[in-house]
């Protein structure tokens, strides 16, 4: 039996516990983009994030033998306070499941939310080992699972959300935009909207290593990603659910995939037009609401004075992380170009390539002598548009200065640009290897107890930047005879990894 999402959505029992919160216009946004952006602010609510929305119309829709029993949920953060503070206002007791990974800011927040209601349970590295444990805690405890997005209930009180965009803007919308997890908040926001205003855009945004109902909806069946990244916490879902999938397949009309520099200036571009500060599943839909009109500048019709309408889904940030975000909002927002740029070691070519450079803001300046003939300079230049780095990099060729542009290139922007200069005679068999993984206390020191003893490690990078995940980069040196071995050890390490040997920035500054 097919549900009924527009009677469920237009009962559902969110009210108790949630506000309608503001449509508000982004002033600067829009006069940068040529349209008419709005924040639908559910970071405005008490949790900082929607979810409760879902959460609170489940458990109130349960039986009093149920509410009694008790409930269980797996969730990165946003979900749990949901759950929790339901549980308080319900008065019900709630087993909670999330992840090792999950920031600090959001278990306390949790253990707040409900107070002598709720517990916490820390188990596995993803939202998928959480889930999985909630599961077996269900059966053995006969508790009532409230699934994060994929139930009728919860897609119905995240469909609210929809609702109250139409109730507060009565012109015409030409599309909402909204972050895609597991689903459930576009599901139930497009459930809505579509049977209402089947004229209005329904657009997804997922990240580019979280991207499961993209893949998902382009293969026609559920995709299930191997893993995922976890920047973007509240939407580092491996497998979305089969109902919002398949409200997603009847309802949605695309989803743009976006990366974490574009995540980060999107929280800046927040900041400056709201002094709120989103977390990134928060301001996913912002930048996505931005690609799309940048996307379409490039074709035959330039989205322009339309209304587009963005859902700023949540703002429980880790503090610590504003960092990272601040370091790399400048390149999302196309403001900064990194590049690496060979220089002839002959007299005034230094001063000739600061000349070329002009009047522009530097960001970074990195430059040590490399040889008699030559030197490798790694600059960091303020542009004001994306395809100024292009330009540049062109026209430093034109003069002879041997250019890569490094604007998108992890390894330059996450390791390099704090290694410049480093190169050894002694490094031979070199091998450079990026890695990944979650990032709490004591996980540096577990990565390097992992590492095996049987290669010297010539090269290593860490720098701590707020976030879920560490990033590393190292130099180990592996005979040739021992390739196989060196494979063998990287399948069963467990940590996402990238070869970075053939990298030609690696080949300037480093080999």
């Amino acid at each position: 039996m097919t549900t009924d999402y527009l009677k469920k959505i237009l009962t559902a029992r969110v009210y108790d516990v949630a506000d309608e919160t503001p449509l508000e216009l982004a002033p600067t946004l829009s006069e940068r983009f040529e349209n008419r952006i709005y924040f639908k602010r559910e970071d405005m609510q008490s949790v900082f994030s929607f979810k409760l929305r879902g959460a609170y119309n489940k458990m109130a829709n349960l039986s009093p033998a149920q509410l009694k029993r008790g409930v269980i949920c797996a969730s990165a953060g946003n979900h749990a306070q949901g759950v929790a503070l339901s549980a308080g206002r319900l008065g019900c007791r709630a087993l909670i499941v999330m992840p090792t990974t999950t920031p600090p800011v959001k278990i306390e927040a949790v253990k707040s939310r409900g107070g002598a209601n709720v517990e916490v349970v820390l188990h596995g590295e993803s939202y998928t080992d959480a889930y999985n444990h909630a599961l077996t805690l269900e059966r053995e405890q006969k508790l009532t699972f409230v699934h994060p997005f994929d139930d009728p209930d919860v897609i119905a009180g995240q469909g609210t959300i929809g609702m109250e965009i139409l109730r507060q803007h009565s012109g015409p919308i030409h599309a909402i935009f909204v972050a895609i997890g597991g689903g459930g908040l576009i599901a139930g926001v497009a459930a809505y909207v579509k049977q209402i205003r089947p004229d209005i855009k329904i657009i997804g945004v997922q990240t580019m290593d979280s991207d499961a109902m993209a893949r998902s909806l382009k293969a026609g069946e559920r995709i299930t990603l191997a893993d995922v990244g976890l920047f973007s916490d509240g939407t580092a879902v491996r497998l979305v659910g089969e109902e919002t999938f398949r409200l997603a397949q009847q309802y949605v009309d695309e989803v743009i995939i976006v990366d974490n520099d574009a995540i980060c200036a999107a929280i800046k571009d927040v900041f400056q037009d709201t002094r709120s500060i989103l977390e990134p599943a928060g301001a996913l839909a912002i930048a996505g609401a931005k690609a799309y009109v940048e996307r379409s500048a490039m074709s035959k019709n330039p989205v322009r004075n339309e209304t587009l309408v963005a859902i700023a889904c949540g703002a429980n940030m880790n503090f610590d992380r504003l960092r990272f975000v601040a370091e790399r909002a400048e390149v999302g927002e196309s403001r900064e170009a990194v590049f690496a740029v060979t220089i002839p070691e002959q007299r005034g070519s230094f001063r000739r390539f600061c000349e070329l450079v002009g009047p522009r803001n530097v960001t970074e300046f990195n430059y040590r002598i490399s040889g008699e003939r030559e030197a490798h300079v790694f600059v960091g230049v303020q542009i004001g548009s994306r395809g100024e780095s292009g330009l540049l990099a062109r026209t430093f060729e034109q003069h002879d200065f041997k250019t890569l542009d490094l604007t998108h290139d992890e390894l330059a922007k996450l390791h390099i640009r704090h290694l410049v200069g480093g190169k050894s005679s002694l490094a031979h068999d070199e091998l450079l290897y990026r890695f990944e993984f979650p990032e709490r206390p004591g996980a540096l020191m577990r990565f390097l107890a992992s590492m095996a003893p049987n290669w010297n490690i010539s090269l290593f990078h860490y720098r701590n930047q707020g976030g879920d995940v560490g990033r590393i980069l190292v130099g180990l040196q592996v005979p040739a005879g021992e390739m196989a071995d060196f494979r063998d050890f990287l399948n069963t390490l467990g940590y996402r990894y990238w070869d970075e040997s053939a990298n030609p920035v690696y080949k300037l500054f480093l080999g």
